[in-house]
């Protein structure tokens, strides 16, 4: 990677996502974090604070500072208006996932960035953890034969804050959790989801939630390959780590293991008073960001394009369709 000069703006630190995002920038040679806007000042201040930039109390503040590009990471349901209101005033845009909290927002945002010749990346870091780099050359190599199923999980703690609230985040567990894994295997294949069958419980782990905490997702892929993935919050706050991603492969000629984040030690400490799972490999994070600041150094197209946002976001809404109406869902 070159050492062009870039120039980055944040958008919202609503998911906790842009902390890391935020981290990540700081440690590429030739990036500056130009500053953060936030429609909650106090949350927004205290960003700025933590990262040593300015604070912008509005969207076109920050967006008259000549960046090269934004990091968008507010409630889902604010996407799309954020997303609106950068393009055309900066040349790149990385979206947190899932794109919108519907299909018609997912398709506006690809639509303006179209219109304002704004290139769109969607925030799907789990591409970039090299066990799942290392999945998707072997189902692509050829050495396992035909390959019948997977099965997946994305499993979560329940995140509580705007999360559940349907309003902002526009579901709970199955649109938290769906798009992560369904896009890997859209990449995996360069295949689309054609039916999709799901249970999905409300308020089965967390009573009174208000939203969906379970779902069992079975679905097809146009290449004929069945899988079923798990998105529920199952994670206590009492377990090691905050959740998942595990695919497992059954092939021809064998079956093949993945679990994403199994980089880790374990830490029993009196201090925080359980064990946890401290990384130490990879971070996938920093990955996503590298390869966004490398799109603008280059001039390449997005490689997780608002195509692919989209495609995953349909997926989790199919699947809460086939919820509601007890059969499998068709997707165009």
């Amino acid at each position: 990677m070159s050492n062009q000069p870039i120039t980055i703006g944040m958008m919202s630190f609503a998911h906790g996502h842009a902390y890391s995002y935020a981290n990540c920038l700081q440690t590429i040679a030739g990036v500056t974090l130009a500053g953060i806007y936030d429609d909650n000042a106090e949350r927004g201040r205290q960003a700025a604070d933590r990262y040593g930039v300015p604070f912008f109390a509005g969207a076109d503040e920050l967006l008259t500072e000549h960046l090269d590009g934004v990091i968008i990471c507010s409630e889902n349901a604010k996407h799309r208006s954020m997303v609106e209101a950068a393009a055309g005033k900066v040349a790149h845009i990385l979206c947190e996932k899932p794109i919108a909290s519907t299909a018609e927002d997912g398709q506006a945002i690809i639509d303006v960035c179209a219109a304002t010749n704004t290139k769109l990346q969607i925030a799907f870091p789990v591409r970039f953890a090299p066990t799942v780099q290392w999945l998707k050359e072997q189902v692509n190599s050829g050495d396992l034969g035909k390959i019948y199923a997977v099965q997946t999980t994305n499993h979560g703690s329940m995140p509580g804050g705007w999360f559940v609230d349907k309003e902002l985040s526009g579901g709970g567990a199955v649109i938290d959790h769906t798009v992560h894994v369904i896009d890997l295997l859209r990449w995996f294949w360069s295949t689309e989801v054609t039916e999709v069958y799901a249970e999905v419980g409300q308020e089965l782990l967390h009573p009174g939630l208000g939203i969906d905490d379970v779902g069992m997702l079975s679905f097809t892929l146009a290449n004929g390959i069945y899988g079923t993935l798990d998105t529920s919050w199952s994670r206590s706050p009492s377990y090691p780590t905050w959740g998942d991603v595990k695919i497992e492969v059954t092939a021809e000629k064998g079956v093949i293991f993945v679990d994403a984040f199994r980089q880790h030690l374990a830490v029993s400490s009196n201090k925080t008073g359980k064990t946890q799972w401290m990384g130490w490999g990879s971070n996938m994070d920093l990955g996503l960001v590298r390869d966004f600041v490398e799109m603008m150094r280059n001039g390449s197209e997005p490689s997780i394009s608002g195509r692919d946002g989209l495609a995953a976001l349909e997926v989790a809404l199919a699947a809460y369709r086939s919820a509601e109406l007890g059969e499998a869902v068709a997707l165009a």
